[in-house]
């Protein structure tokens, strides 16, 4: 059988060919709690090279470093890729939103064998907004067509960590196709012998509880931390999350959801629940506060230098007393702890609809192990997440599960927890408040936006003499709950609360 063009398509005649063009992605977007998109296609320009346009690549790769050092750009390795790279060929270096490339174009334009590429990817209003909870969408990688041949091909994009890879499959819309015949050496475009169409069908969005202004205020309060730092905000009276922040030099590293750390002394808040609602103590229960104890062999100690005289419950509350805590361990008793830090969603089954670690607690022990439990160290940990949503507990007077996707509504989420007992949670939620009134986070006793109510922690990890520590503050203000956790923040609780003090600011302001 002779070989024609029809036998392809009857239309197709020599001298043509067939040509298919694909539309854009219309992705769906991730809405934020009044509707409004979070993600959208936002212009970019990414930057490249054309290996045969380079006088030296040494030179251009430490010029593009310096100029796109605040943009996480390593050209280190930029040399050898230019010479292993066809001449006329793109190398890619890296992809800017457009108002970043406007701002660096004088640095890197007229550099010798940069070119660039107009191009648009769905992006968040700012490169931080959420960056770890949402994740990205980017270009399908080798191992993403090698895991789902069928599904995509080079060009394609893919949501890659966070929301926008769990969500992916809704996210993901079918771009338009047109087969079109024209003449070999052109797109067909202009043809006007369409021969098949098929129109865009848009993926679907994902509804989150985010707040804009809420969400911005926690971004800029993470970024100029000076270590890892992580917010989560929750508003009191419906459970919405309102803000995940990360620091951004962690990258796609969730750490206010996925952490597992001690919470320290924020932990007080569970233990001091404990005891006041079982009647072992009272606000003006004389209480033992030493600068040191001793329980089972090990040597307990304040983290400051000293202890008080003549305490009562509420000043070691107030002041962060661990000695008066680790003594007072024995009145929780066996699972007194557990059972409160349950009451409050800590160790509980989410249905958050992202992976969220809710916390473990060490239980029952040896007297070391119950006296170091009680103020949040041991086999204890939690998440920024875990505490926020506790602190909202209290607030509340019920532990309630966050509510961060509503549509698709998580199919089970946990129930609410008991209505806790009213006059037990006024005593702490009394004590909560002169912690920044006179004791360790007196630094929020004038930021604007009306009364802080929480508890200052710092909590000792690793194997090292003496051990490091990080730096918490939890709490809330009005009807908005927040946890703030500092990675390494050190043996005093100053670093979360000057991000503390930036975020309760920024979100006044």
């Amino acid at each position: 059988m002779e070989w024609t063009p029809a036998i392809v398509h009857p239309e197709l005649k020599a001298g043509e060919r067939l040509t298919l063009r694909r539309g854009a992605d219309p992705r769906g977007s991730i809405l934020d709690a009044s509707g409004g998109p979070i993600t959208e296609s936002r212009p970019v320009v990414v930057v490249g090279v054309q290996p045969s346009k380079v006088e030296s690549a040494e030179d251009l790769a430490a010029s593009l470093g310096e100029a796109l050092k605040e943009d996480g750009v390593d050209t280190g390795g930029l040399p050898k890729r230019i010479s292993e790279a066809d001449p006329d060929a793109f190398v890619p270096v890296v992809t800017l939103r457009k108002e970043r490339y406007l701002e660096v174009r004088p640095e890197i334009y007229e550099l010798p064998g940069t070119v660039f590429r107009e191009e648009s990817r769905v992006l968040a209003p700012t490169r931080d907004f959420a960056r770890a909870l949402l994740g990205t969408v980017d270009p399908v990688t080798k191992e993403d067509i090698e895991a789902d041949a069928d599904q995509f091909r080079a060009g394609d994009q893919k949501g890659h960590n966070g929301l926008q890879e769990a969500y992916d499959q809704r996210l993901r819309g079918v771009p338009s196709m047109a087969v079109t015949i024209g003449a070999t050496g052109d797109a067909g475009a202009n043809s006007g012998r369409e021969l098949f169409r098929s129109e865009e069908q848009p993926g679907s969005p994902v509804a989150t509880t985010l707040d804009a202004a809420t969400q911005n205020a926690a971004d800029r309060a993470v970024a100029e931390a000076t270590k890892n730092t992580a917010i989560v905000a929750t508003r009191i009276s419906d459970g919405s999350v309102l803000a995940v922040a990360n620091s951004p030099e962690l990258g796609m590293h969730n750490l206010a959801l996925d952490a597992q750390v001690p919470p320290g002394s924020t932990f007080k808040v569970v233990s001091g629940l404990s005891l006041l609602g079982s009647g072992a103590v009272d606000l003006d229960t004389p209480v033992s506060c030493p600068a040191t104890t001793n329980v089972g062999g090990r040597e307990f100690k304040n983290a400051w230098d000293g202890g008080i005289e003549n305490a009562t419950f509420r000043a070691a509350f107030a002041q962060s007393c661990n000695t008066a805590f680790a003594l007072l361990a024995p009145k929780l008793g066996e699972d007194g702890l557990a059972k409160t830090a349950a009451e409050l969603g800590i160790g509980q089954k989410w249905d958050l609809g992202v992976p969220v670690h809710t916390g473990s607690v060490g239980t029952g022990g040896k007297p070391v192990d119950q006296a170091a439990a009680a103020f949040g160290q041991g086999r204890t940990v939690v998440s920024p997440m875990a505490m926020a949503a506790a602190t909202a507990g209290v607030a509340r007077g019920q532990w309630k599960q966050p509510s961060l996707i509503t549509d698709p509504a998580p199919a089970a989420p946990a129930a609410d927890g008991p209505e806790l007992d009213r006059a037990t949670i006024e005593k702490l939620r009394t004590v909560m408040r002169e912690v920044v009134t006179e004791g360790s986070g007196r630094e929020l006793s004038s930021v604007p936006g009306g009364p802080v109510f929480g508890k200052t922690g710092t909590a000792e990890y690793g194997t090292e003499t003496p051990p490091r520590s990080h730096s918490w503050f939890t709490g809330w203000q009005g009807d908005v709950a927040f946890a703030v956790f500092v990675e390494d923040g050190g043996n005093e609780a100053s670093l979360a609360l000057t991000a503390t003090e930036r975020f309760l600011s920024a979100l006044a302001g």
